[in-house]
């Protein structure tokens, strides 16, 4: 079988569809051939596993009909994919998918998809009207493709250029070879209703240095360079750096040194599910979005929500303007946390 994968474009769903990858390639089998159709960043997400043997990458459209000026239908129908499997939502991928030739094409019938589709599979409603986790909508779709039950569990892997990139950055930052050392990571490209305030964090900062004895490590992408900065410098201390000052943030590096970390807080954004798909303790942060939506199976992760009344509102900006959700989280709700969280057994470096 020739299989394609339509897979997501946020970087915390392409993580949340590892199980589905992995059911995928056991159904498949190693004489099967196992295609990523992605955006190029999804790449880099995924790079040192080996569930997918070749990507089609596509950039974001740009033509009135939503593809991409890059051949993406020539791509697609060169590839000759008997089947594909879409884990995205949207009526553009399923005109890809369509256009591609593939006899089978699975897919969640949202969007006017539904003739686009050879096989329409309905998400189970909760009492509420709430949809599944999304990890296990996924698997829902490798259910329909006839995969066996999977384990929901999140996967990751790193190469040997990002451990290389991590070790560089672990001593040009001075963090120890031995020892605890935390990740802070505030950003999140959904917008400014998920950010957590910067002086929160490095009063949580300071914190994790003088009452545990951790070292502390602010992550930031490119867009959170300032930020990330600005808490290491209002945190005041020599055993809280960032990366801000790197001239290279590729993804790889963001994982490596979470991969390496006895710790992670930060706010619903990729990097916590890499905490997770590296089996590290985490804390999680949630303002707009919804843990029940995210929901990732997993026992070592602290989700942390006022439960206001706004909430879950899904906005990229606060629409009240008082963004209670995420200044009204404490910074002592959040070191009661992590201290009950890191309390519960050992845990150790995998470095």
């Amino acid at each position: 079988m020739r299989l394609g994968v339509f897979l997501p474009n946020w970087v915390g769903d392409v993580v949340m569809a590892t199980p589905t990858l992995r059911a995928v390639r056991k159904f498949v089998g190693c004489e099967g051939r196992v295609v990523g159709i992605a955006r190029p960043y999804v790449a880099d997400v995924l790079a040192g596993t080996n569930w997918l043997d070749d990507f089609i990458l596509y950039e974001k459209p740009t033509t009135w009909l939503g593809l991409s000026r890059d051949g993406i239908l020539e791509k697609l129908q060169a590839a000759n994919l008997d089947c594909i499997v879409l884990l995205t939502n949207s009526l553009r991928t399923a005109f890809m998918a369509w256009r591609s030739g593939a006899t089978r094409r699975i897919g969640v019938p949202c969007q006017w998809r539904s003739l686009l589709l050879t096989e329409c599979v309905l998400l189970p409603r909760a009492a509420d009207g709430g949809l599944p986790a999304t990890v296990d909508g996924y698997l829902l779709l490798a259910n329909a493709l006839g995969c066996q039950a999977e384990s929901p569990a999140l996967e990751l892997a790193t190469t040997k250029e990002d451990e290389a990139a991590a070790d560089a950055a672990w001593h040009a930052l001075g963090l120890p070879a031995e020892g605890p050392v935390t990740i802070l990571n505030s950003g999140g490209a959904f917008g400014s209703s998920k950010q957590w305030p910067t002086e929160h964090f490095a009063e949580l900062a300071r914190r994790l240095v003088h009452e545990l004895g951790h070292s502390v490590l602010v992550n930031c992408g490119p867009a959170e360079r300032k930020i990330a900065h600005r808490i290491a410098t209002l945190a005041g201390d020599p055993r809280v750096v960032s990366l801000a000052e790197r001239d290279q943030l590729p993804v790889g590096l963001t994982k490596a040194c979470i991969r390496r970390s006895q710790l992670l807080v930060t706010t619903d954004s990729g990097p916590r599910y890499f905490g997770v798909a590296f089996n590290k303790p985490v804390v999680t942060l949630f303002g707009p979005t919804d843990p029940v939506r995210t929901a990732l199976h997993y026992d070592r992760e602290a989700c942390l929500s006022l439960g206001l009344e706004c909430q879950p509102c899904m906005k990229r900006i606060c629409p009240l303007g008082h963004h209670r959700c995420m200044r009204d989280l404490s910074v002592e709700f959040v070191f009661s946390a992590l201290k009950e969280l890191l309390s519960r057994r050992s845990f150790e470096s995998v470095r």
